[in-house]
Order: C-alpha cells, then structure tokens, then sequence
C-alpha cells in the first residue's frame, strides 16, 4: 500500500517565516500532556527537547500544562509566582473553588513555565465529570480503569483553565491549545463543546489500537483496511480509551502525527488523514571539530571493555580489541520492538563467524527494563574480582617500580630475577585462581522475577547462545535503565550508546523511533526498518542511507523470516568491516544530525500552529496551502567513496589497519562539503504555503499573491564540514 501524503511531506520543505509577519503578542500558546514534567515515554524527549526552540519563538506566551506529582516536582520544577496576570488570576480562581494549580519553572534547558494540576485534589468530581461526558460524548468510562480516569479529571481541569485564562484576560486572546495523545484529548473535545475560543492542535504519537494489535502479533499493515475497529478494541477491553482518542481527533482544528507511517496507520485506525506530518527532532550539539566525538567513542568504549572484563571473568579468551558492541534499548515490549528478530539474526550471524573462522566477537547488550529483585550475584562478583585483579596488578607494579628506581639511582641496570621475589608470585596466583570459573557467564545481570516466562531469556535457551568460549556472539541482558550511580555499569545511557559501534533496532512498530536517531546525532551508526518513523525519513533524505551507517531492514514487504535474513546480513557485513572504516562510517554519520535538529524539524510545529490559528479565527488569520508535487528539501547523495574503505587519506592519520587492501581515496572534508552542497537550500524549493495575517478589522491583506513577495525562509544546515580530520584509529 502506497504511502499517501499529507500537507506536508516529511521533507525538509520551505516553509514562509512567519516571525515577521504573525503578531505573537496577543497570542498564547499552552501545550497540554501527561509527560510534562514526568517520564512516562518517548514524548517525555519529545516536549523537553523541543521546549528551547519553541520558547524562542513565544517568549514569555509559552506554557505547559501537565498533571502535579510531587516526586517529580521535587527534582525537576522551581515553584514561582506567575509573572503573568491572566495567569495569576486564573490559577486564584480555581484554587478558590477547590482546585490545587501550580506554577512554575521547569529546569531543562530554556526553563520553560509550567501550570500543573493536581487531578487528586478534585477526584471528588470524578463520577460527575464522567456523567457530563457520557451526556455530550456518549463516551463512557468503566470505574475499573485507573489510567482513563485520570485522563477525565485531568481533561475537565485543563478545559476549565483555558477557559477561565480566556475570561480573565483584558483583551480578546489568540489561545493555541497544542494536546498530545489520548491522555490530554478529552480537554481538547471539551474545547470544542464549550465552543471555547480556543485554536486546538491534537498530535498522536502512536495510536493505542495500532500499539496493541501489534503486540498481539497480528499481521497489521497488510490489514489496515480491513480491521473490525470497534470489535478489536472492544476484545483489548480498550474501546473507551479508543473513544477518547478518535473523538480527539475529529475535534481538534489541526490533527498531526510524527511520521508518514503513523499517518497511514491514523488514517484508517483514526479515519481521519493528518494535515501535517511534524517529525521529532533532538537538540543537536555541533563539535569544533571532528576528532572530539571520536575521543568520546574511545573514552565510553574503554568504560564498557572494563564491565566486560569483570563479566566475562574466567572467560576472557577473546581479544577485547577486536571485539564489536551492539545493542537494542527501550520499552521492553518483546515483538514490537524487534527483539525475537535481533536474537535470532545472532544466532545466525554465531554461525556464520564460527563457520568463516573469523576473530571478531560481538558482545550484544539488551536494555529493556523488567521486574526484577536485585542484582545478579555473580554478575557482581566479576566485577569485584576484576577490581581485585587491578589492585593486585597496581600493588606489583608499584614494588617493581620502586626497585627499578633503586637500582637506577646507583647507576646499575636491574637485575630482571631480582625485581619480583617470591610474594609477589604468590600474590598474582592468587589473583589468577580467584578468576576461575566453572560455569559460563550470566546472561542476565538480575534476578528476574519471571525466568521461566521472559520471552528473551526463553528464546536465548531455545537458540542456544549461553556465552560458552566456542561462541562468537556473546549476549548481556541488561533489564534496568542504565545510571552512571549503578555499582554494575556505572554509565549513563547517552555514554554507554557513545561506546557501542552499533545501534540495532528492527521494530515491527515504532511510530518515530528515538533510539535510532539518538544513535545518529552522537555518530553511532544504527539499523531501523521501514515500518519506523525513523527509517522513512531516513530512506526520503538520503540516497544511499547505509554508506551513512543507516541500515534499513525491510519489514514491511518481507516476511520474517526474510527480514532476519537480511538483518543477519547487515550485522556480518558490519563486522567484516575494519576499524578504519567503521571510523569513517560514524564520521558519516554525525553528519546526518543536522536533518535531527529541531532547529529545521521544529518548523513542521509552526506551521501546525499557524494553520489552527487560521481554522479557528478565520476573521484574523487565513492560509492558501499549495499541495506539494514531489518530496522537496534535504537529499544526501551517495557518498563519494562507497563503502566507506579507502586507505589514503589527504590528512595525516594514524598506521592503518592490518587487514586494509583498499586503495580508494577518501577525504572527509571534501565528502562533507559535497554533502553541503548537495543539500537543497530551502529557499530554491517549490510552492510554499501562502500565509497572510488579516488585519483585525476582518479585512484581508492577502490581495496579493503568493510570488508578489519572497518569504524568508530557514538556511540550508550549517557547514556539514570539520576544521579537522585526526581519525584517531589507534583509539577507536
């Protein structure tokens, strides 16, 4: 099924500027989630990364409007009065009538303010709020359902603030009223019953249906037009939260999604086409220079080869230096997210390094977090024993030390015999027995509290990966986020995706995917699907996305068996690459982060809000959209050495790789420059969006058309380029 397109395409196209034009002064803007302030998912990254850029654009009319919980209050908010006055009153008023509203500053980057409700202050409302909707909505909501429950209180609470922020304010205000997902819909749908002045905006960043039939390993894209909608979420006992987040939809003036995969999915789920795709970005951070994120790789590398070492205590027998780190992370949601794929590719790609005789190990992490009880005895114990290896070695070398410095202090060369007595062999075979090890070394680094059930550890058993010294694919299941305090693997999870050389996420259904686009903006290559927001927006934006380290799996056409094929493809290719290449594979790479910043993606947001704005006050603001003929924006082009395997280099570098044949020449500043080049500048693209702003008398100013004057538009991405090259091989 061929995938439509919405207004807009998820191509980088020019959009009109409308800073010069679109009075904010008068504007208010409220974005609406459960995630405010609380990590709950993805769209958690999603408003806190993009909260720098769009406090830039709004100033001091910017507001999240999220639930109170104190934990998180405690560490992430600073309560403030309210500089605003409206707002003042408004949160007055309602505290007045028994609510509990707070404001205040959350601490990410830009600070943005907040207004959080505290929905267990008014529970008290609860069955007559749920009766209210039953009476307007005929949407009703069983008292079993905690999670539904909440999203009724917190929807009247956040529907009756804008309402009193709009009674309170002095002028007539232009109130942009942005929700996101089904947990803050029902404030949208009481804007529009209300017939609240309210210009509303409903983004769905995964459909509840679409997440739960894949889960039940249905065969969902092939079956898209022909779901029984109402009986499948009546079977799931989720009809209720379906109701919500459809009648979300139809209501809200703009409907949007994050990628065009999500949109074909709404469209039948949701039966209404998004009128613009707006995909998710991240907060690029540009080094000076290219070395600098190399030396970070090197750096976080080191630290996981150190928890390896202890791990694999007493089974050491493979060169840590020809060793490759993979690993998959997220919501432990097994099918979904590709594990059962992942597993059995390694099993297969065991087979195929075991077979060709080959040097390379791959160590594979899962971070997927489960229930467990504690840490794994003798996960623990490897790590202590490596500690007492290291001292040990450090005691040695610092007696061995100081009688070399003796005996060079009298002008004698040393007598090797005579530095290291007998104690001190006895302290390091000490040292070498404690590291024997009967059994083989654990896969879990936990006690889970259902072994005999996990769905990876039982696929493990039945594939037969137990980290035996014959195998060449070593596996490490990891189920607790990673934390830089953690007395096991003390890193955080952005240094420990630096140290891996490979990102692997083959999910059947991952609406954007901000694990593989972590990956790409810290220049760590990474393997998606085309059934990921993600790899689509990769495969529309690059010519040949695996020469740039972005390997796409096709899940979407080939059976599973097929899609495994082609996984274990990638993932040997990969290791039969040398450490030159994977060095200019992840040069590659942190070039694309410029299509992740929300700097550019961050436009798809304006251009939603400004066409509410001209839906819900049409005697004010009107918009004329053109409909794009082809993808427009950013294309990178076929690198100009595929794949990336030259052994000559403009720039002086380190000795090269043993096993380089290759005699391609590569140069990273000329093949950034082509990129640059080859970049549409959005200024040169096709038919924008006429946007014109009417005067507040009702008159319109847009007699003139579209080519009587030249919108400014966003600049092409800084300069893809680096003042340096040092490729750092012997680090890497």
């Amino acid at each position: 099924m061929p995938l439509a397109r919405s207004l807009s395409v998820t191509s980088l196209t020019g959009l009109e500027d409308w800073d010069d034009e679109l009075d904010l002064e008068n504007a208010t803007l409220f974005e609406v989630a459960w995630e405010v302030a609380n990590k709950v998912g993805g769209i958690y990254t999603v408003i806190q990364t993009k909260a720098k850029i769009t406090l830039d654009e709004w100033g001091e009319n910017y507001f999240l409007i999220g639930p109170y919980l104190e934990q998180n209050v405690r560490t992430q908010v600073e309560l403030i009065e309210p500089p605003n006055p409206a707002i003042r009153r408004t949160i007055d008023s309602m505290n007045a009538k028994g609510c509990k509203v707070y404001f205040g500053r959350w601490l990410i980057e830009g600070g943005p303010y907040v207004i959080l409700i505290d929905i267990g202050a008014t529970a008290w409302s609860l069955d007559r709020w749920k009766t209210e909707l039953w009476e307007s909505c005929s949407i009703g909501i069983p008292w079993y359902d905690r999670e539904a429950n909440d999203a009724v209180l917190f929807g009247f609470l956040t529907a009756w603030f804008l309402g009193e922020f709009a009674a309170q304010c002095e002028e007539k205000p232009y109130i942009i009223g942005h929700f996101h997902e089904w947990l803050a819909g029902i404030g949208l749908v009481l804007c529009r019953i209300r017939k609240l002045q309210v210009a509303t905006i409903f983004t769905t960043h995964a459909t509840l249906l679409g997440r739960y039939l894949c889960a039940g390993s249905v065969d969902f894209y092939n079956n898209l037009q022909t779901f029984n909608l109402d009986k499948e979420a009546g079977d799931r006992q989720i009809y209720h939260r379906y109701c919500m987040e459809r009648s979300a939809v139809h209501c809200a003036h703009v409907f949007t999604t994050v990628s065009q995969i999500t949109a074909v999915e709404a469209e039948h789920l949701l039966k209404r086409k998004p009128d613009i795709v707006t995909p998710n970005g991240l907060n690029v951070k540009k080094f000076s220079a290219m070395h600098e994120f190399q030396n970070l790789h090197a750096q976080s590398k080191a630290r996981i080869q150190e928890f390896v070492r202890g791990h694999f205590y007493g089974h050491l027998d493979f060169n840590l230096d020809k060793t490759i780190f993979f690993f998959i992370a997220g919501r432990y949601e097994y099918s979904n997210k590709g594990a059962d794929v992942f597993l059995e590719a390694l099993a297969r790609l065991n087979y195929l390094l075991r077979v060709n005789g080959s040097q390379t190990t791959v160590v594979a992490f899962f971070i997927m977090p489960a229930r467990t009880n504690n840490f794994n005895v003798e996960t623990l114990k490897g790590q202590a024993v490596r500690k007492q290896l290291w001292d040990t070695a450090n005691a040695v070398k610092e007696k061995f030390g100081k009688k070399l410095y003796e005996s060079l202090l009298v002008g004698n060369l040393p007598d090797m015999n005579k530095m290291l007595d007998k104690e001190d062999f006895t302290m390091m075979k000490r040292a070498i027995f404690a590291t024997q090890r009967q059994s083989f070394p654990p896969i879990c680094t936990h006690n889970m509290l259902d072994d005999s059930t996990d769905p990876i550890l039982n696929t493990i058993r039945r594939i037969g990966l137990f980290n035996s010294s014959a195998d060449r694919v070593k596996v490490i299941f990891h189920p607790e986020f990673l934390s830089s305090t953690s007395p096991l693997l003390p890193v955080d999870y952005e240094e420990f995706v630096r140290g891996c050389h490979l990102g692997v996420f083959p999910s059947y259904y991952e609406p954007w995917g901000y694990t593989p686009a972590e990956c790409t903006v810290m220049g760590i290559p990474s393997i998606s699907t085309n059934l990921s927001g993600f790899g689509c927006f990769m495969e529309e934006h690059i010519a040949d996305p695996s020469a740039y380290g972005i390997y796409i799996m096709d899940r979407r056409f080939r059976g599973l068996d097929e899609s495994c094929t082609q996984l274990t493809s990638f993932l040997y290719s990969f290791c039969q690459q040398t450490r030159r290449q994977r060095i200019i594979q992840r040069n590659r790479t942190e070039r694309l982060s410029d299509l992740l910043d929300w700097k550019y993606l961050g436009r798809y947001y304006m251009y939603a809000r400004h066409m509410a704005l001209a839906k819900a006050f049409p005697d004010n603001f009107t918009y004329e959209p053109h409909e794009p003929t082809a993808a427009q924006g950013f294309r990178y082009p076929r690198p100009a050495s595929v794949p990336p395997s030259p052994s000559i280099s403009r720039h002086s570098s380190p000795h090269h790789s043993e096993t380089e044949e290759d005699d391609e020449r590569y140069d990273e500043d000329e093949e950034a420059e082509k990129d640059k080049q080859n970049i549409k500048s959005t200024a040169l693209m096709g038919a924008v969006p006429e946007w014109r702003k009417r005067s507040k008398k009702g008159s319109s100013e847009a007699s003139t058309s579209s080519n009587a004057s030249t919108p400014t538009l966003p600049s092409s991405p800084s300069d893809l380029s680096s003042p340096t090259n040092s490729l750092i091989e012997e680090k890497n």
